[in-house]
């Protein structure tokens, strides 16, 4: 798993995972303000807000994708 800086022209959607540096967390994503240079998240059941700075992207392998993949239920896979 690797983090990677937010770049100006992407967007971070509310519900995306992200990793907060400030508390070496990943937190979940609520909000997203280019404009006012903030991101809102959730994290331990707190919300926090700071500078876009502040967070970064997670990147994961391949690999890591499928080893954290969801697996579907039995009745879901007919």
């Amino acid at each position: 798993m690797k983090f990677r800086e937010i770049l100006d022209d992407e967007i971070v959607a509310p519900g995306e995972y992200v990793y907060y540096e400030s508390k070496r967390k990943i937190v979940l994503c609520g909000a997203f303000n280019r404009e006012k240079n903030f991101i809102r998240a959730l994290s331990e059941g707190r919300l926090v807000q700071d500078k876009i700075s502040e967070f970064k992207k997670i990147n994961l392998t391949r690999a890591e994708q499928d080893q954290y993949g969801v697996s579907k239920c039995k009745g879901c896979s007919g």
